[in-house]
């Protein structure tokens, strides 16, 4: 089956974000797909591909590029624009628009599958897996999405209701909380795990993973720490590449973009915090003595999951559930408790980590107040869950200073949050006004 649903698969990621060519008499439309059973399956694997071959590549690099973990490289203007950033960055701009189009497609092709497949696949723990792993996918798609914009839609259509934050969460984990009733009582079949879900994706720790991340961002912190105590640490949960069919798509885009080498990973991971000796720097970097184009910063080439066009790409880190517990436990007003959370990151070897990644420093041994864990904690994230997508929601949420409207290229950021596609203002006349910044 795997076979058959790859085959089908580019054709039903055309589908789920375009309109159908009715010319041909003899294609099939995307209601017919979406209630055959062999369809519901291929439209499963398709919409996999589409969020690890390119939206989520689309976030990793976009956004590192606001927060200085990456630099661009090259005189493309969209590319300018979002490394300038600040209140000119335009609404129209490719880049930030691509993370929106693509976020907002895969809630779109998620959707499409939860209303379908209930009534198309007869087998109830397939359906199972079916509708637990879109539950998390489209979770995952909102999270980010929330995390880039200030106000999201939570269903896809025209002219939807924009959310806010507090609701854009509290979705997510519904979601979330969804797909682990789903899999606790009916578990997904053999067919499915092996035929339907793509291969390195481990389901079950990834919906814990997801509801820790989210209870934290939504301020549910017993929560948060709760789910990190379900997940297997020695378990690992990755987006898969084949190398030629399916590529590592940053890879892609830092070894030789479009028309050339388009983004850099910044020295010393883009911030001011990092510690010599920190083992994460020869994990994530490879040193090389050369500057951007067009703004001279210091690059070296990305090493980590970036490798090759095969490598994989984790869909969490198992140190993050650390961090989770330091934050939550910092919140909690619980000082200790969050400082043995940031010593096992860094005190932690390579070789204990399921990925490779340990930054092997000595305890910390600053101070204990708010302020101060909360920037280790801040730092421990950029260097431990570098390129994860993740920095642009830390630098908000962990108090970093907010940019001015027009930033310099040195400051540690250039927005707050990114301002909505002029498409979706024109077509929708919910769409909220732009933030500040």
């Amino acid at each position: 089956m795997r076979t058959t649903a790859a085959a089908l698969a580019v054709m039903l990621v055309w589908l789920g974000g375009c309109d159908l060519d009715v010319s041909n008499p003899n294609s099939a439309t995307e209601d017919e797909v979406l209630e055959s059973a062999d369809g519901i399956r291929a439209y499963v694997v398709g919409m996999q591909g589409t969020y690890a071959g390119d939206v989520y590549a689309d976030i990793i690099l976009n956004t590192g590029v606001t927060t200085r973990e990456m630099a661009i490289n090259t005189t493309f203007s969209s590319l300018i624009e979002l490394e300038e950033g600040g209140v000119a960055l335009p609404p129209e701009n490719s880049r930030t628009n691509s993370i929106w189009n693509g976020l907002t497609r895969m809630i779109n092709m998620c959707d499409q599958i939860l209303a379908n497949a209930p009534g198309t696949i007869t087998d109830e723990a397939e359906l199972s897996g079916i509708m637990a792993l879109t539950s998390v996918y489209k979770a995952m798609s909102l999270g980010y999405l929330i995390q880039t914009f200030e106000q999201a839609p939570i269903q896809a259509g025209n002219e939807v209701e924009f959310s806010s934050r507090d609701q854009v969460l509290s979705e997510v984990l519904t979601l979330l909380d969804n797909a682990q009733t789903q899999i606790a009582g009916t578990p997904p079949s053999s067919d499915f795990n092996s035929s339907v879900m793509l291969s390195g994706f481990d389901l079950e720790n990834t919906i814990y993973a997801m509801q820790a991340r989210y209870h934290l961002l939504a301020g549910n912190y017993q929560e948060a720490i709760d789910a990190t105590g379900e997940i297997d640490p020695s378990a690992t949960s990755v987006f898969s590449f084949d190398g030629s069919a399916s590529r590592n798509p940053v890879y892609d885009a830092v070894a030789s973009g479009d028309e050339g080498q388009e983004y850099a990973p910044r020295d010393n991971f883009g911030t001011q915090f990092t510690e010599a000796g920190d083992d994460r720097m020869d994990f994530y970097l490879i040193s090389e003595d050369t500057t951007s184009t067009p703004n001279g910063f210091e690059i070296d080439e990305l090493g980590g999951f970036y490798t090759t066009p095969a490598s994989s790409i984790p869909v969490y880190l198992p140190g993050e559930m650390n961090l989770i517990r330091a934050e939550a436990y910092v919140r909690m007003n619980q000082p200790g408790l969050a400082v043995d959370e940031i010593n096992a990151i860094r005190t932690k070897e390579p070789a204990d980590d399921p990925f490779g990644v340990g930054a092997d420093l000595p305890p910390y041994s600053g101070s204990m107040d708010e302020e101060s864990l909360l920037e280790e904690i801040y730092y421990q994230r950029s260097a431990e869950m570098y390129l994860s997508g993740m920095r642009f929601e830390d630098a908000r949420r962990l108090g970093r200073p907010v940019p001015p409207d027009n930033p310099p290229l040195t400051s540690e950021r250039n927005r707050v949050y990114y301002p909505y596609p002029s498409q979706e203002r024109q077509n929708n006349p919910n769409t909220p006004a732009d933030p500040e910044i």
